[in-house]
């Protein structure tokens, strides 16, 4: 089994050594706190994990992030974006750190957006982006804000404080290029696009050496959309650049790398678990990416 995902229980009992009562409410659940309460001057690692709830971090200080795949160095200040599919962990370079963070679960923008649309959100995103002094200020008072809005009597203050997370997101996707300033999406283009991408990863995280996938392929996607092959092809090639299978290929990849550095699963029941038939197929497609096979990458 892999290790429990941490849950916003375990934060609240190991960090506060107490549970809110509206965590698993259908309203879900949000918070906000100031980073400095929690590492102070002696900012320890925290340990390589899943999460099953959502987590925005604004860090002041220089800090590494780890990833199954990456390593990603901040030098001065960063947002950090966390959710239940990718596990990571930080490691504080000064011991001087200071920032806010929230917290929420998936049910708390239920009807309110699809958290997963946003790239800092997705298995192959940016999950850190490296801020300016006054990129920085102006997150800093979003989160004041919060503050404010968590703190007060209104009525409708946890619709503010959607709003205010999705001024962070956006503020933030606008630091981004965008990846093709010429291309056009149809409508219908965009919503199978969008569809397959919810389809591919609701299949993760795998948490169970027994689970299994059960779609792989253009053609698995495809009959679970109604869709020709070619149709759901065509459109995922007009919105993302990529075609199905690389787009499949680049998510199995991901997976695996987390399996491989995340549980003690042999590579026999890794490649079960992503529907590979034979262990050297899956060492094949392992090496054709990456140009070493699993068991080197476990050991690097």
């Amino acid at each position: 089994m892999m290790e429990r995902p941490e849950t916003l229980e375990d934060f609240y009992k190991a960090k506060l050594n107490w549970v809110p009562d509206n965590i698993r409410k259908e309203i879900g659940h949000f918070n906000v706190f100031k980073l400095d309460d929690f590492v102070g001057t002696h900012a320890k690692p925290i340990p390589y994990s899943r999460k099953d709830y959502f987590k925005i971090s604004l860090i002041i200080g220089r800090n590494k992030i780890y990833y199954a795949d990456k390593t990603i160095e901040t030098k001065r200040q960063a947002l950090l974006f966390a959710n239940p599919q990718i596990p990571y962990n930080w490691e504080a370079l000064d011991q001087q750190q200071s920032g806010f963070f929230c917290v929420f679960t998936p049910v708390f923008f239920h009807h309110f957006g699809d958290l997963k649309s946003y790239d800092v959100f997705q298995p192959n995103g940016t999950p850190v982006f490296e801020l300016t002094d006054e990129q920085a200020g102006k997150i800093k008072r979003i989160y004041e804000q919060m503050f404010e809005e968590i703190n007060s009597e209104y009525i409708h203050k946890y619709d503010a404080l959607r709003n205010l997370v999705f001024e962070i997101l956006h503020s933030v996707m606008k630091m981004k290029p965008a990846k093709n300033a010429n291309s056009r999406q149809t409508n219908a283009s965009h919503r199978i696009s969008v569809l397959f991408l919810e389809l591919l990863e609701r299949q993760f995280p795998i948490e169970d050496s027994r689970q299994r996938l059960q779609m792989r392929s253009a053609s698995d996607f495809a009959n679970q959309l109604s869709i020709h092959v070619n149709y759901l092809n065509k459109a995922v090639k007009e919105t993302t650049q990529k075609s199905t299978s690389e787009i499949i290929a680049e998510r199995l990849l991901q997976e695996a790398k987390i399996l491989l550095k995340h549980t003690q699963w042999n590579v026999s029941e890794i490649a079960y678990t992503l529907r590979f038939n034979e262990v050297t197929h899956f060492n094949s497609f392992f090496k054709k990416h990456l140009d070493i096979n699993p068991t080197q990458f476990r050991n690097v």
